[in-house]
């Protein structure tokens, strides 16, 4: 496993982090690697073409070989429910979403959501099954999280004006999609249980300074669908990961409250990640650690020399870590930033096993 020979995945390891306890050796832990990151890393295209089972054979043999020869014990995989949703568009920006109004909302088909999910995701979720590797799981679920279905559907800028001028529209729209989550985790949970060595659910809630809507506006309409979700999972045995981008402090002692099981998502410029470890290092599992743009800006040695120390530290200070990016990595990575980060932890594993 350490060093030079072939690496052996092992789930379990990394599944301690989600109990708060401190896995044999240092997990590595990524919310995405996009496919194109991927295709630019090894000169050969990867991609999902469509649901024909040689293709999806191919696309997740491949990707789930990435991951494994790069020394994760599990990848990601989030069937992405704002991928399918009719007239989806609204939260990459620069348009609408299809509800503005409450005859919008009355007229949206959310009854055909989870007919759209399964056919879109079924077969890519059996396929997961058939080619995981002895030792590997994936994590994940299903993909985006209440908030951002709600920007998806509206828009950003209109859901915060719906606030004020249709609260009732606001809070039927936040219930509707809470019922539509968890219609389709109660399925995921069931027949999936099997591949996912956890479940996750990434909901962006801040950005830099603060977060994105009023925090008591968070608590009263958001978290109560997150805690719907989160039951679900526990109900099924299984461990709960939110990430959520931005400075949510203000709000995190209501997310402790609904009963996650870590946490991931960090930025140098909100706080040093030593501030996440001291403030919540002793309630919940953390992953992460490593800003993005550091990864991406900076040499090899650079990234290689500050992963191998503050990654020993993190290890050291928190029981249940996982280290990775702080968000993910994007098509637009550095390749020599990914690749010292991932080699800095194989250091690190070979120390601890001497």
């Amino acid at each position: 496993m350490i060093g030079e020979e072939k690496f052996q995945p092992d789930y379990t390891n990394i599944l301690k982090v989600m109990y708060n306890q401190k896995p044999d050796y240092l997990p590595l832990y990524e919310h995405h690697i996009d496919a194109p990151f991927i295709s630019k890393y090894t000169n050969e295209k990867i991609e999902i073409v469509s649901n024909n089972s040689s293709d999806l054979e191919e696309y997740f043999r491949k990707t789930v070989h990435f991951w494994m020869e790069h020394g994760y014990d599990a990848f990601d995989y989030e069937a992405g429910i704002c991928d399918i949703i009719p007239g989806h568009g609204a939260i990459l920006g620069g348009m609408l979403g299809p509800i503005q109004t409450r005859e919008d909302f009355e007229k949206y088909p959310f009854d055909e959501i989870p007919t759209i999910f399964w056919n879109t995701y079924k077969p890519r979720l059996d396929m997961i099954r058939k080619v995981l590797p002895t030792g590997m799981k994936a994590y994940g679920g299903c993909g985006y999280g209440i908030f951002e279905t709600a920007q998806d559907l509206v828009g950003y800028e209109s859901l915060c004006v719906m606030q004020y001028l249709d609260p009732e529209l606001f809070a039927d729209l936040f219930n509707k999609i809470g019922d539509v989550y968890v219609k389709l985790w109660t399925k995921m949970v069931v027949e999936y249980a099997d591949i996912f060595v956890f479940f996750r659910m990434g909901d962006d809630l801040g950005h830099k300074t603060a977060t994105m809507l009023e925090p008591d506006t968070i608590r009263r309409f958001i978290l109560p669908q997150h805690k719907r979700v989160i039951d679900i999972v526990h109900e099924a045995g299984k461990k709960f990961l939110l990430h959520s981008c931005g400075n949510i402090f203000e709000i995190m002692p209501d997310i402790l409250a609904n009963g996650i099981d870590a946490k991931h998502s960090n930025e140098d410029q909100i706080c040093p990640y030593r501030v996440w470890i001291d403030k919540y290092a002793d309630k919940v599992g953390l992953f992460g650690g490593f800003d993005m743009n550091f990864l991406i800006l900076n040499s090899y040695d650079t990234v290689y020399r500050k992963v191998l120390e503050e990654g020993t530290l993190f290890r050291s200070l928190a029981n249940g870590y996982g280290l990775g990016s702080g968000n993910s990595i994007p098509d637009y990575m550095n390749v020599d930033g990914f690749r010292a980060m991932t080699d800095a932890v194989k250091e690190i594993r070979r120390r601890e096993n001497k």
